[in-house]
């Protein structure tokens, strides 16, 4: 069944909600035979994933190749193709030429916030003024509320396993834990261990996290060097605010210092 503008538009709608980046490849110029006409679109996704159709073979090929490398720096391209002479690198022999325009939506590093008391909704706060996309979880359901934290773009009470159920966490994910006791810590760090997630980070003091990476060591937990603890960048930080600035700081320190993903 063809995929109408409708649908493939509200497609891309819904990703963008989701967190998840996408390329919208558009055919904007046609000359002569092609087998598509000018305002053609397809959706290209992270996984492979493909809406719509561009024309096929080795023209869409080309496309969502292209499209892949837009999903890795995030820029624009024009693209330009003759449909004439394959021996030449042609993809393909319709006898004419096509303009496509890939537009990538990439969707802001999420900071994704367990813990809701004072420190992770000043974290939270900050976070969503500086551009990010928050994602706050807590065991205690009535910390987790709209009246509560009335600018986090997604609440998710419950468990650390419904919450990552609910939210996958990807490579453009920093992970900030910020729970009211050592017990809920080793409760959630070995799942947040399982995701790829570019930062994970607990708040606690370094006698705090001593105790908490030793349950850990003793229960098998590998990879705990992952870990970012005490969180936050050292800027003798007193009041809530402060220590935001700092836990924040450190995300954007560690972001700026990896690759695009």
């Amino acid at each position: 069944m063809a995929v109408t503008d409708r649908q493939l538009l509200a497609a891309l709608g819904e990703s963008v909600d989701r967190g998840e980046s996408v390329v919208l490849a558009t055919v904007v110029a046609t000359r002569r035979s092609v087998p598509r006409h000018a305002g053609t679109k397809m959706l290209v996704f992270g996984d492979g994933r493909c809406l719509g159709t561009v024309g096929g073979g080795a023209l869409e090929s080309a496309v969502i190749t292209e499209a892949e490398g837009a999903l890795q720096d995030g820029r624009t391209r024009m693209l330009e193709y003759s449909l004439v002479d394959p021996e030449d690198g042609d993809p393909g022999v319709c006898g004419g030429e096509v303009n496509v325009y890939l537009e990538p939506y990439m969707t802001p590093h999420t900071v994704f916030v367990i813990g809701c008391g004072h420190v992770g909704k000043a974290v939270l706060d900050l976070a969503g003024w500086l551009g990010f996309r928050t994602v706050a979880t807590d065991d205690r359901s009535e910390m987790v509320t709209e009246a509560h934290l009335p600018d986090v773009d997604v609440r998710l009470p419950g468990s650390i396993e419904d919450a990552l159920a609910a939210h996958p966490v990807t490579e453009n994910t920093s992970i900030i834990v910020v729970t009211r006791s050592t017990d809920v810590d080793t409760e959630v760090i070995p799942h947040l261990l399982e995701t790829p997630a570019r930062y994970i980070g607990v708040m606690g003091s370094r006698r705090r996290w001593d105790v908490t990476r030793d349950a850990l060591a003793a229960e098998g937990v590998a990879d705990l060097d992952r870990i970012h603890s005490p969180i936050g960048l050292d800027l003798n930080a007193e009041t809530l605010e402060e220590i935001a600035v700092s836990i924040l700081a450190e995300v954007i320190s560690v972001n700026r210092a990896a690759p695009a993903s």
